[in-house]
């Protein structure tokens, strides 16, 4: 059985609430990423603010980004899965809910992130693609 764990990008990074957007854009920066999952005072997950949101969010509504928090961005119920999930629902999640990256929690820890691109390098061409269909093909 292919776990969330076998096919996570370990090393992710939390970001708190209270953290400005500039410092989340320097720390996408630093680490290679496009998100970062947001964590409230108890580092439990309570979002994600990923460079789109940045820019789309703030910059373009003429918010000046060391002024926003990524707690002001965040948005919706944040999606997660146990880092022990079989990857069949790790699929059902994202594409349930339409998310690009997953993070993945054990003993309500961040141990890593799944994003599209490490379910390309993980799972077969079929599952891709299927994934693919169902995500962006959506109305």
């Amino acid at each position: 059985m292919t776990t969330a764990r076998d096919i996570m990008h370990t090393g992710a990074h939390w970001i708190p609430a209270h953290e400005t957007l500039d410092r989340a854009a320097q720390l996408m920066r630093d680490h290679k990423v496009g998100a970062l999952p947001i964590a409230d005072e108890n580092e439990r997950l309570c979002g994600i603010v990923t460079d789109r949101d940045i820019v789309v969010k703030c910059v373009a509504a003429g918010h000046d980004p060391s002024r926003v928090t990524c707690g002001d961005i965040a948005e919706g119920t944040p999606r997660w899965i146990e880092a022990s999930a079989d990857v069949s629902e790790v699929l059902d999640e994202m594409r349930g809910h339409q998310i690009k990256r997953l993070p993945v929690i054990e003993n309500k820890r961040l141990v890593g992130i799944i994003s599209e691109a490490d379910l390309a390098r993980h799972l077969p061409d079929d599952q891709v693609a299927e994934f693919a269909q169902s995500v962006y093909a959506r109305a």
